[in-house]
C-alpha cells in the first residue's frame, strides 16, 4: 500500500503540475507572445480558450484510456497517460512565439494542450481506481482521497516554480524565464515512471481478468446500466471545476490587469491555499469513513457557494490579508466536497465498467465547469463591471452539484462497489441485470 500510494500520490502531483502550468501561463505570457496582434482582452480570451481546449479533449481522453484501462488494466494506462502529458508539457517549454514562427505558433500550442488534456482525462480514472481497488474496507475515503492530493499539490508545485522564475526581469521572464518550469517537468515524469512500473496490477482487475469478464465495449455497457448515475457524477463536478479554475486561473490574470494585486501577491495566495488543500485532502477523505461521503461533499458544496462571495470581493479588495484569509478558507471548503468525491464516484459503478464510467463522468463534469470558467468570468466582468457576477455564477455551479448529489442514493454505491469486498458479486450482479 505504500507503493500505491507513493505512485497515485507522486504520479498525480506531476500530471496536474503539468497540466496547471498552463493555467499560470495562460494568464500570464501566452496572450502577448502567442496573440500578439489583437488588444489585451481579446489576447486574454484567445489564450484562456487554448486553456479551456484541453479540457475538451479530456473526456476524450477519458473515453479512450478508460477503455483500454478496464480491458487490459489500471496499470499500463497510467504509465501511458503520464507518458503523454509529460512529453506535450516539455514540448511547450520548447515552442517558438508567434515573432517567431508566425501562425504556426498558436496551432502548435493549441495541439500540445490537446495532447495535455487528452493525457490527464486518462490520469485521473487510473489513479482513484489503483488507490481504491487496492485499500480496505474503511480505508477507501483516505486512499481516494490521495490522487485528489494531487492537485493542489500539483498547482502548489507549479505556483512555486512560476513564482520563482517570475522574480526575473520583465523582459527576461517573457524571453525565455517562463519556459523553465515546462522544461523540467521531464524530470518530474521520469520519476513517476520509475515508480509506477514498479505496480502490480490491482486485485480487484485482477479477478475480472481471471474470470474472463471484461466487457468488450466498457463505456456502452456503463451506459446501458448506470445511465442515471453517471448523468448524476457529471453533474456533481461542474461545481468543482468552476470554483477551482475561477479562484486560480481567472484570478491570477484578473488581479495584475485590475491592479488591486500584484502578479506576485496572487501567486502567493495561490500557493497558500493549494498547501492548506494538500493537507486537509486526505483528512477529510478519511472523515468520510466516519460522517458518510454523501454528507460531506453536500456540506463542502454549500460552503463553496456561500465563500465564493467573500472570496470575490478579495480578490478585488487590494487588501493582501483579506486575500490570504479569502484562500485559506476556501481551500478548506474546497476540500471538505473534493476530499472524498473521487472514492464517491468510483463506487458507483462496477469493475468491468468502473474506469471508463468514473473517467468519462469526471472528465465532462470537469468540461462543463471549468473549461470556460475563466472565460465566462472574464466576459461577465467585462460586461457588468463587478466581480459579484462571477461569484453568482460560480454560486449557481455548486447548487446544481449539490442537487445532483444529493439525488444519488445509498443503493446506487452499495450495488457498485459491491465487487470492492468481493471482486466476484457485481460481475454476477451484473449479468443478473441483463438478463
Amino acid at each position: 500500500m505504500r507503493r500505491v500510494a507513493a505512485s497515485v500520490l507522486i504520479g498525480t502531483t506531476i500530471e496536474w503540475y503539468d497540466f496547471q502550468l498552463y493555467g499560470a501561463a495562460a494568464a500570464l505570457v501566452f496572450a502577448p507572445l502567442y496573440f500578439p496582434n489583437v488588444d489585451p482582452l481579446a489576447g486574454t480570451l484567445l489564450a484562456f480558450s487554448t486553456f479551456a481546449i484541453g479540457f475538451g479533449a479530456r473526456p476524450l481522453g477519458g473515453i479512450i484510456f478508460g477503455h483500454f484501462g478496464d480491458r487490459i488494466g489500471r496499470k499500463k494506462v497510467l504509465v501511458m497517460s503520464l507518458t503523454m502529458m509529460g512529453l506535450a508539457t516539455f514540448l511547450i517549454g520548447l515552442l517558438p512565439t508567434y515573432a517567431s514562427i508566425g501562425i504556426w505558433a498558436p496551432i502548435l500550442l493549441v495541439v500540445l494542450r490537446l495532447l495535455q488534456g487528452f493525457g490527464v482525462g486518462g490520469e485521473w480514472g487510473g489513479a482513484v481506481l489503483t488507490a481504491v481497488e487496492y485499500s480496505s474496507k474503511g480505508r477507501r475515503g483516505l486512499y481516494g482521497s490521495l490522487p485528489q492530493i494531487g492537485v493542489p499539490a500539483g498547482l502548489l508545485l507549479s505556483t512555486l516554480v512560476f513564482l520563482a522564475v517570475s522574480g526575473l526581469p520583465d523582459d527576461q521572464f517573457m524571453a525565455w524565464g517562463w519556459r523553465i518550469p515546462f522544461l523540467i517537468s521531464i524530470v518530474l515524469v521520469g520519476v513517476g515512471l520509475f515508480i509506477r512500473l514498479t505496480l502490480t496490477e490491482t486485485p480487484v482487475f485482477e479477478k475480472v481478468r481471471e474470470t474472463r469478464t471484461e466487457a468488450r465495449v466498457p463505456l456502452w455497457l456503463a451506459i446501458r446500466t448506470y445511465p442515471l448515475q453517471i448523468l448524476l457524477a457529471i453533474g456533481s463536478i461542474v461545481s468543482t471545476g468552476s470554483y477551482f479554475y475561477v479562484v486560480n486561473t481567472y484570478a491570477l490574470s484578473y488581479g495584475p490587469s485590475a491592479k488591486t494585486f500584484s502578479r506576485n501577491e496572487m501567486l502567493v495566495a495561490i500557493l497558500i491555499s493549494a498547501a492548506v488543500a494538500a493537507a486537509a485532502l486526505p483528512v477529510f477523505g478519511a472523515l468520510s469513513e466516519r460522517f458518510g461521503r454523501k454528507r460531506m461533499i453536500l456540506a463542502g458544496l454549500a460552503a463553496m457557494a456561500i465563500w465564493i462571495y467573500p472570496t470575490m470581493l478579495a480578490v478585488d479588495s487590494g487588501n493582501l490579508g483579506l486575500l490570504v484569509g479569502a484562500y485559506l478558507v476556501g481551500a478548506v471548503f474546497f476540500s471538505v466536497s473534493y476530499g472524498p468525491q473521487a472514492t464517491y464516484i468510483v463506487e458507483m459503478f462496477d469493475a468491468r465498467v468502473r474506469f471508463s464510467a468514473a473517467s468519462t463522468s469526471f472528465q465532462i463534469g470537469v468540461l462543463l465547469g471549468g473549461a470556460l470558467a475563466p472565460i465566462i468570468a472574464a466576459a461577465l466582468v467585462e460586461a457588468t463591471g463587478s466581480v459579484i457576477s462571477v461569484a453568482v455564477y460560480v454560486c449557481v455551479m455548486s447548487l446544481i452539484s449539490l442537487v445532483c448529489v444529493w439525488a444519488i442514493s445509498a443503493t446506487t454505491i452499495a450495488r457498485g462497489s459491491a465487487d470492492l469486498d468481493d471482486p466476484s458479486v457485481a460481475v454476477t450482479d451484473l449479468e443478473k441485470q441483463q438478463g
